[in-house]
């Protein structure tokens, strides 16, 4: 019986020891099992979202896209490159944004540059609720006007400095010394390399050691399509496409048909007023706008500048430079548009169209007795060529004219040119307008 117990612990005792031994074996391997399946862990992904011009639906639309892609793709971070000194979207819709970024799952920081960038108003106000915030050497923040983000969306550091930056702007001293920055950051590589998460390493290859960056950075920015329809809603483009749009329409009422210019001016006019609809318009100087072209286009009927260019041009610059609230337009785009509009109104126009809209009370008798030929087929209406340019047409009988047929203009009432054909008709009207003239005088 005490053999068979002796027996019994020993073997206990060699299984002990055995065991112990497999695992002293198997420790190292682990450890270097572990050590290689934490270097093949990859670094994260940061994500920096391009942000500049003012602030509308479409870039509201695309940093929250962008914030909710970087969250399921398990992003490191958002950094948003800010260049924007207004926002055109509603407060309602501004306070959403900024719960967005404020609630997001990763950290979501924010740095105004390159240099000469700025961020202003609402803008400056919405990178308050980022985690950690910076300037570039030359940019400027604040100017963040009346608080319409609630308060607590907005960083502790923010709401200390609120009163500084109210109504003025800091470069990037005064952010470090009412302390919504930390530290420098003249560049982006700078302001990434000190964020929580962002891996590094020290490059040796060369003559100094050089920090570098391990961890990837991809670049995002809006679609094509957004780009252009945010392009498009900019002041000056939108203040620019629609009195193109506008003059084009009226050099087309004066033309017979549709043509190149009607379809670019229609293009012109949908995306100006597209732009106009987006940001803020001041109603009263838009009608001054309207009211402008619509006194161009009475002159360019006559064909000389009368008091309706006049009142016209007054209208224009008026409405240019108060057209929208709280904003103007740069002078290079006022000038561009000012004396675009008032030197194709007055002088170029009215040559191009070659006063189609003229009668005989304002000296068009000399296209009495002119020769031309038919265009198309005419029973009652159509349209003629006389000396190289189309004109609306009617015929002052009942006889049709084919096309290709020569026509002579007996008169011109209103937009119409009264004609005959050449067979049966008077042979020279002017001399006959002479003759009348003769025998009167």
């Amino acid at each position: 019986m005490q053999s068979t117990v002796r027996r019994r612990v020993t073997l206990s005792a060699a299984f002990v020891a055995l065991l112990v031994a497999v695992l002293s074996a198997m420790s190292p391997a682990r450890a270097e099992a572990t050590g290689n399946a934490q270097e093949s862990i990859e670094p994260l992904v940061f994500d920096v979202v391009q942000m500049s011009g003012f602030l509308d639906g479409i870039v509201a639309d695309y940093l929250e896209r962008s914030i909710e892609r970087a969250e399921n793709s398990g992003s490191g971070g958002v950094i948003l490159q800010v260049n924007s000194t207004r926002a055109v979207i509603d407060d309602e819709r501004l306070t959403e944004l900024a719960e967005q970024i404020a609630n997001a799952d990763i950290p979501v920081y924010a740095w105004v540059g390159p240099s000469g960038a700025r961020a202003e108003r609402e803008v400056a106000q919405l990178l308050g609720t980022v985690d950690e915030l910076a300037v570039a050497v030359g940019s400027h923040f604040g100017n963040t006007g009346e608080l319409v983000i609630p308060a607590e969306l907005l960083s502790p550091g923010f709401l200390a400095a609120a009163d500084a930056i109210e109504h003025d702007t800091i470069n990037e001293q005064g952010m470090l010394s009412v302390g919504l920055a930390d530290r420098n950051s003249p560049t982006l590589a700078f302001f990434a390399l000190e964020l929580p998460g962002f891996e590094t390493q020290i490059d040796s290859s060369g003559d100094e050691a050089l920090r570098v960056p391990v961890s990837p950075i991809r670049f995002s920015k809006l679609a094509v399509f957004d780009g252009w329809m945010h392009t498009f809603a900019s002041p000056a483009m939108a203040y620019l496409l629609f009195l193109i749009g506008v003059g084009l329409l009226i050099f087309e009422l004066y033309t017979a048909g549709v043509g190149v210019a009607g379809v670019l001016g229609a293009g012109s006019f949908i995306l100006g007023c597209f732009g106009l609809a987006v940001l803020p318009v001041e109603p009263w100087a838009l009608a001054l706008l309207v009211i402008a072209m619509f006194g161009y286009a009475i002159d360019v009927q006559t064909g000389v500048p009368r008091v309706w260019s006049v009142i016209a041009t007054i209208c224009l610059v008026v409405g240019s430079l108060f057209l929208f609230d709280g904003f103007g337009i740069s002078w290079v785009t006022l000038i561009v548009g000012v004396l675009g509009v008032a030197i194709s109104m007055i002088s170029g126009m009215p040559a191009m169209i070659r006063t189609r809209f003229g009668t005989p009370t304002i000296g068009r008798e000399w296209m009495i007795g002119f020769m031309g030929e038919a265009a198309d087929d005419i029973k009652k209406e159509g349209v003629v060529m006389i000396d190289g340019a189309p004109w609306k047409a009617r015929i002052n009988r009942s006889t049709p004219i084919a096309k290709g047929d020569p026509v002579r203009v007996v008169a011109i009432e209103g937009l119409y040119l009264e004609i005959e054909p050449e067979e049966g008709g008077a042979r020279d009207y002017r001399e006959m307008r002479s003759s009348s003239g003769d025998v009167e005088a």
